[in-house]
């Protein structure tokens, strides 16, 4: 039980800092310059990788998000260009 208290904070923990980041990234995307919204996708995808690598998020989920994020990335950069 010790453990599994102690995982559940952990991961409680991981998913909190993922819905922050995300929050992040959106907000970048909505008022943000392009080169901004490249670094926040970058760290975005980053802890969403290390999240499914240590199983805190089922890695199709961090998959999906991540394709959702690219596609944001992708309709913010092709309207500058």
């Amino acid at each position: 039980m010790r453990k599994s208290e102690a995982r559940k904070l952990r991961n409680r923990t991981t998913k909190k800092i993922i819905k922050t980041q995300l929050k992040k990234f959106m907000e970048v995307a909505a008022t943000g310059t392009p080169e901004q919204l490249r670094e926040e996708y970058t760290a975005t995808v980053k802890k969403l990788d290390k999240a499914a690598a240590k199983r805190v998020v089922h890695p199709n989920a961090a998959a999906r998000k991540k394709s959702q994020l690219a596609k944001a990335l992708q309709k913010k950069t092709a309207i500058v260009k």
